[in-house]
């Protein structure tokens, strides 16, 4: 089993929920880093992982995607600097407590779990992704588990379609005939995502419907005689939107067990960053016991 888990959900996560009163000796904020070393001591405590990932975004807006569409993610406000300094500080004691850490300037934490899954599928490995983004259903295969932590629910391959409507392979065709708000793709106008489901419970992927747009009309949905008219009007749009989906597999980092296997905590680069944040001994006991039990 690898653990691939998307960092900056548990990093927002601590930002929103703990008080920004919790600062170090020099009054920045760590209540994003306290929230997140928590989470992540707790989970190498508790599963013991053999092969595990933390991969974080590195920019909102400089992907490769901007460069498709340069309105993605536009809506979303930029990261304080006192949170971006708590990213790095966030990265710096994964690294410290024995967990690989990856991001990258063009690909996003997504495409980077997607890169790791697939190499260490290719190894023999099953996947859990650790996250609440839906997106990142589309990069499960048989075996795999999707699990979200903060809801405490774990939804296996077998399981995405009762719980989001369509299979995992289907989630990127969803997103693009739906679109995204969170991510600013726009999808197809007047499709959402009810409509999206319905095209996918007939139609196997965004290119069969296109395939077939003369079968929409028959679809057992409102509206359904002019659907097909709306969504040939809108396929660049549904086309673009599906790229801005699409998880790459190709990112540029390591992806094999020598990459992903969890090391031994170093305690004292721990300690030290523990000083700059001001934290007290619960943590440092902790890292103690991951580092006996390692």
């Amino acid at each position: 089993m690898t653990y691939l888990i998307d960092a900056s959900v548990f990093i927002f996560r601590a930002w929103f929920s703990i008080p920004d009163s919790m600062t170090d000796d020099e009054k920045n904020p760590v209540n994003a880093v306290y929230g997140f070393t928590r989470f992540l001591s707790d989970f190498i405590e508790n599963e013991q992982p053999e092969f595990i990932a933390a991969a974080f975004d590195e920019s909102l807006s400089k992907s490769f995607r901007n460069e498709i569409y340069p309105d993605y993610k536009a809506n979303r406000e930029p990261a304080p600097p006192e949170l971006k300094r708590q990213f790095q500080q966030c990265r710096d004691i994964t690294r410290a407590l024995g967990v690989c850490e990856c991001a990258d300037a063009a690909y996003e934490a997504d495409d980077l779990i997607g890169t790791m899954a697939a190499g260490m599928r290719d190894a023999g490995h099953t996947i859990t992704i650790v996250s609440r983004d839906k997106d990142l259903l589309q990069i499960l295969q048989s075996g795999d588990t999707f699990w979200d932590c903060i809801g405490d629910r774990t939804i296996p391959y077998h399981a995405v379609p009762e719980s989001f409507g369509v299979r995992a392979e289907q989630m990127v065709d969803f997103l693009a005939l739906a679109g995204d708000s969170v991510d600013n793709i726009p999808g197809a106008p007047g499709v959402g995502p009810k409509t999206a489901t319905a095209l996918l419970g007939f139609f196997e992927s965004v290119h069969d419907v296109y395939e077939n747009l003369d079968r929409v009309a028959d679809m057992p949905v409102r509206g359904a005689s002019k659907l097909g008219a709306r969504l040939a009007a809108n396929k660049d749009k549904v086309m673009v939107s599906r790229e801005l989906a699409q998880i790459r597999y190709d990112a540029p980092i390591g992806a094999d067990e020598a990459f992903l296997e969890r090391r031994v905590p170093d305690l004292d680069s721990l300690n030290a960053l523990y000083d700059d944040a001001g934290f007290g001994d619960g943590l440092r006991r902790q890292a103690q016991r991951i580092f006996d039990s390692y």
